[in-house]
């Protein structure tokens, strides 16, 4: 970035929150309080060393995820401050914290903010550099924008979700990773992060408008291109890499646990089919559509023949991309998620551990989720310039 550039940088309040540590140390990044994946996003900012700074609503007011006196882990490695944005003193506190960051980060429906007085004009007015990062499901604009939804909403309207689940079933939600998560927090800070490029070389800042609706679509764009060429059908389970093919799905084992197959290449198939035990003369070429049938029918019967992890360690170390489907409660004491630390336990609670891995500037661990609120006064010293 160019000196004039340069996130501004301030004495911590302490060492516990938001160390100087990471490629984003110094990023100075206002959260207003919301769900899904705005507070997502900002969670990774701070987990990539950004100073996020959570406006709280007062008690009482807007949405809560889980129950009272549960730890949301979403919401480490920031600070809060409680704003009633709804008072004019409230406003004016989020300005002048707006006139000291780097990013502000909302995900409320379009309109609310601009009607609280605290919208991009004027906060962009205050601070010319602010990067003013919005995420909404259905976009800033169209005729859907101040509709209500959800995940699953957003990736039903673009085609994605019809894509997923079995043939014969109703279409399968695939948890809410797509649309807020894939489509939604990980487009916005593509978006910030590459506002604040240009911000170095322009010195000005702008709105990232970012929608699930664009995200999820973006995310199908592989889907979209094999549509294109004629190689997938809107059928769900009819397509290469919907469980359609029998060596790209996943199987019951004899202990009703599972593993997943995804032998795709030919000398994968071919480890497949002799960990399996099956003479590949059985069956015609593996992309035949017509020996699928057949196929799918031998796998099903093998692979129920022995447990998860008898499967497991007869695949192990060989090329047939046979991989036991984990527990959440599994997945971290597994011995590849272990060696590298992908979760860890922090206060009693498993979590994913920042990602990804910067071999000059490291993240730091998470730290527990601070419930600690900062005055007015406290935010406003932290952030002098």
């Amino acid at each position: 970035m160019k000196e004039r550039d340069q996130p501004g940088r301030s004495g911590r309040a302490d060492d516990t929150v938001n160390a100087d540590t990471g490629p984003l140390a110094g990023l100075r990044v206002l959260e207003l309080a919301g769900l899904g994946p705005a507070p997502h996003a900002a969670m990774v900012l701070a987990d990539l060393g950004a100073d996020v700074v959570r406006v709280d609503r007062p008690k009482g007011r807007g949405l809560q995820l889980g129950n009272p006196g549960e730890t949301d882990v979403v919401l480490r490695g920031r600070r809060s401050i409680t704003v009633d944005l709804k008072e004019p003193e409230g406003r004016a506190l989020v300005l002048a914290l707006a006139e000291r960051s780097d990013v502000m980060i909302e995900g409320l429906r379009p309109g609310v903010v601009e009607r609280l007085g605290v919208g991009p004009k004027e906060c962009l007015e205050r601070n010319p550099r602010l990067v003013f990062g919005r995420i909404t499901g259905w976009g800033q604009d169209g005729p859907w924008a101040q509709d209500v939804g959800h995940d699953i909403n957003y990736i039903g309207l673009t085609g994605a979700l019809h894509a997923m689940g079995r043939a014969g079933h109703t279409p399968a939600p695939p948890l809410n990773l797509v649309g807020d998560f894939g489509g939604g927090s990980m487009l916005l800070l593509v978006g910030v992060l590459a506002a604040l490029w240009e911000r170095s070389l322009s010195g000005r800042g702008q709105v990232v408008d970012a929608a699930m609706v664009d995200g999820t679509a973006l995310l199908s764009q592989m889907t979209l291109a094999l549509r294109g060429m004629g190689e997938w059908r809107d059928q769900r389970q009819g397509n290469l890499l919907d469980g359609g093919a029998p060596f790209y799905d996943t199987y019951a084992c004899a202990d009703q646990r599972y593993v997943a197959v995804g032998a795709l290449e030919p000398q994968f198939f071919s480890a497949l089919l002799d960990g399996l035990g099956i003479d590949a003369t059985e069956f015609g070429e593996q992309h035949d559509r017509a020996c699928w049938p057949e196929m799918r029918r031998r796998f099903t019967t093998t692979f129920a023949t022995r447990t998860r992890e008898e499967w497991a360690a007869r695949f192990a170390g060989t090329d047939a991309c046979v991989t036991p489907v984990l527990t959440f409660a599994e997945a971290a004491g597994h011995p590849q998620l272990a060696a590298r630390g992908t979760y860890v336990e922090v206060d009693g609670v498993v979590q994913s551990a920042p990602a990804p891995r910067f071999s000059r500037t490291p993240n730091a661990p998470p730290t527990p989720v601070d419930s600690l609120t900062l005055s007015a006064e406290e935010i406003l010293t932290r952030w002098a310039r």
